[in-house]
C-alpha cells in the first residue's frame, strides 16, 4: 500500500516505524497509509531547517519573492491535481476544493510583496547627524501545525509568509489528509526554494510535542480545535516560543425581521452546509428575531434544503461531501440526537442519508433543527458538521447577548436592511470577524484572520499584516557619525 512520507532537506522519506490509515471518506475504504514521524525524524527536519536558515536569511527579499511568484504559477497549473487529492482524502467536492485553493493562492500573492512588506522605516536627523531606522528580521526555524479541514489553504496561510520573511519552516499537516499538503510543498521546491527551507513531517502528537519543546523552533502557528489550541499555546509559551493558536467556533447569524429573507436563506444554506460544515467559519446557529421572521426562516430553509445533494467528491453536481471519519460522522449524529432529546425539533433530518453507490461513506445530510436554546449541549459545543440550529428570540439585544455570552468569538454576521442596526451590531458584538449580509466574513489576504475569546490564543492573527509581525522581530538602529575632529564630553542624561 502507498505510504505518504515526509519532505526533509529536499528529499522524500518514508520512515515508518508507525503508520496510520488514510481513508477515502466517500467510500469508507482505506486508500493509503501515512508515515507517523518519530522523534528522530522531526529532529532531522528541524536540523535541516536550522542549517538552511543562515543562507536563506541573507537572501534578498526580492529573490525570495521571485520563488513565490513561480510557486503561485505552479499552484495554478496543478490546481486540478491538488483538488483531486483533497477530494480523495477529505471528501470535499471539487468545486469547493477549488475555492479553498484560490483563497490559499491569495496568500502566496500577498507574500510576493515581500520587498515592500519588509522594508522597515527610516528617519533622518532625529538628532544632530543622527539617523534611526527599523528592520524586520526573521526569527529562525518556525513551525506550523495545520488541520484536516483545509489541507491546502491553511498551510498556505503560514509557510509562504514565514519563508518570504526569511525564516525556515517545519510543517506538520493533518495525518488524516496529508497528500495535497505534501504535493504543494514539492511544488515550492520545484519553484526554486533551497533544500531545508521548507520541511514537512507527517505525524501525530509525538511529532507535535517535539516541535513544541525543541529549543531550535522559535515560533509555532496552529489551527484546530480549542482544547488542542490551549494545549499548543500553553506548551509552546512555557518553552519560550512565540505562539498563535486558532481554536474552535460557534458562529451565529442574526436574521432581523427586515432582512431579505430569500437572500438570507440562500446565504445560510451555503455557509452552514458547504464543506459539510467542517469550517471554523461555518454558520451553525441562526438567531431569528421575532416569531414571524423565525417562521419564515424555517419554512424557507426547509424548502431550500430539499434540493441539496450530498455525495462523492468527484461529482461536481453534489453540493457537499462526507465528513472526515466514521468517528466524526457518529459524533455529528450524536449532537443531532442530543438536540432531539433536549426537546428541539428536527425539521430536516440528515442522519443516515442514502448515497447510492457509496453506502460505506461517512455521510451526514443537511440538517435543520428548530427550537434550540442556550442550555442545550448541541448549542454550547462546536458540532463541525452540516447542521444548522435555529434559536428564536424577541429582540436584537437578546440575540447579541447570546453571541457575546458564548465562549467562542470567531465569526458572526447579521442579515438586515437597517444600516443603524448593522452599525450597532458591528461596533458592539464581541467577535473577531463580522459580516453585514456576508455570511462567511473571512478576510482577504491583505487583512488578517482571527477570532476573539476562546477562538484565539495569542496576540496576533493569521496571515496578512499580522503575519509579518508574527514571523519577524523588529530591530531599531540609531546611528551617528560625528564630524571629523569633533569630540564630545561625558553626558549622564538621555540625549534629546
Amino acid at each position: 500500500m502507498t505510504i505518504v512520507g515526509h519532505l526533509i532537506n529536499g528529499e522524500m522519506s518514508t520512515e515508518a516505524k508507525r503508520t496510520q490509515d488514510v481513508f477515502n471518506p466517500s467510500t469508507g475504504a482505506v486508500s493509503k497509509q501515512v508515515a507517523l514521524a518519530s522523534v528522530e525524524t522531526v529532529e532531522e527536519a528541524i536540523a535541516a531547517a536550522e542549517k538552511a536558515f543562515p543562507e536563506w536569511r541573507n537572501t534578498p527579499p526580492a529573490k525570495r519573492a521571485q520563488v513565490m511568484y513561480r510557486f503561485k504559477q505552479l499552484l495554478e497549473d496543478n490546481a486540478a491535481k491538488i483538488c483531486e487529492l483533497i477530494g480523495k482524502e477529505h471528501g470535499k467536492i471539487v468545486h469547493d476544493a477549488g475555492g479553498e485553493l484560490k483563497r490559499g493562492i491569495e496568500n502566496v500573492e500577498y507574500a510576493c510583496g515581500a520587498p515592500e512588506l519588509l522594508k522597515g522605516e527610516h528617519s533622518r536627523n532625529v538628532g544632530p547627524s543622527i539617523d534611526s531606522w527599523s528592520e524586520f528580521q526573521p526569527l529562525g526555524v518556525v513551525a506550523g501545525i495545520t488541520p484536516f479541514n483545509f489541507p491546502a489553504m491553511v498551510p498556505l496561510w503560514m509557510f509562504p509568509m514565514a519563508i518570504v520573511c526569511g525564516n525556515t519552516f517545519v510543517l506538520k499537516p493533518s495525518e488524516r489528509d496529508p497528500s495535497s499538503t505534501l504535493f504543494i510543498a514539492q511544488l515550492l521546491q520545484e519553484a526554486g526554494l533551497p533544500n531545508g527551507v521548507l520541511n514537512v513531517v507527517n505525524g501525530d502528537k509525538e511529532a507535535v510535542d517535539v516541535l513544541l519543546s525543541d529549543d531550535r523552533v522559535k515560533a509555532v502557528s496552529f489551527v484546530g480545535s480549542t482544547p488542542i489550541a490551549e494545549y499548543i499555546y500553553s506548551t509552546a509559551t512555557a518553552n519560550g516560543k512565540r505562539c498563535q493558536a486558532l481554536g474552535g467556533a460557534k458562529n451565529h447569524a442574526i436574521v432581523m425581521p427586515d432582512a431579505d429573507m430569500d437572500n438570507a436563506v440562500n446565504q445560510l444554506v451555503g455557509a452552514a452546509f458547504g464543506s459539510s460544515g467542517e469550517r471554523c467559519m461555518a454558520l451553525s446557529v441562526a438567531v431569528a428575531v421575532g416569531e414571524e421572521a423565525a417562521n419564515a426562516l424555517v419554512s424557507k430553509m426547509k424548502a431550500a434544503m430539499t434540493s441539496l445533494k450530498v455525495g462523492a467528491f468527484s461529482n461536481e453536481k453534489n453540493d457537499f461531501g462526507p465528513v472526515i471519519t466514521r468517528q466524526h460522522q457518529e459524533k455529528v449524529n450524536g449532537y443531532i440526537d442530543s438536540a432531539e432529546a433536549d426537546g428541539a425539533v428536527i425539521v430536516v433530518d440528515g442522519r443516515n442519508p442514502e448515497v447510492v453507490g457509496y453506502e460505506g461513506g461517512f455521510f451526514v445530510g443537511a440538517t435543520l433543527i428548530d427550537g434550540v436554546t442556550a442550555n442545550m449541549t448541541s448549542y454550547q459545543e462546536e458540532i463541525f458538521g452540516p447542521v444548522l440550529q435555529v434559536v428564536r428570540v424577541d429582540s436584537m439585544e437578546v440575540a447579541m447577548k447570546l453571541i457575546n455570552d458564548h465562549e467562542y468569538g470567531n465569526g458572526t454576521c447579521i442579515f438586515t436592511r437597517d444600516g443603524e442596526a448593522a452599525r450597532y451590531f458591528s461596533d458592539n458584538i464581541q467577535v473577531g470577524m463580522v459580516g453585514i449580509n456576508v455570511p462567511l466574513p473571512v478576510p482577504v489576504s491583505y487583512h488578517s484572520f482571527g477570532g476573539w475569546k476562546r477562538s484565539l490564543f495569542g496576540d496576533l492573527h493569521a496571515y496578512g499584516p499580522d503575519a509579518v509581525r508574527f514571523y519577524t522581530k523588529r530591530k531599531t538602529i540609531t546611528q551617528r557619525w560625528p564630524s571629523s575632529g569633533v569630540r564630545e564630553g561625558v553626558s549622564f542624561s538621555f540625549p534629546s
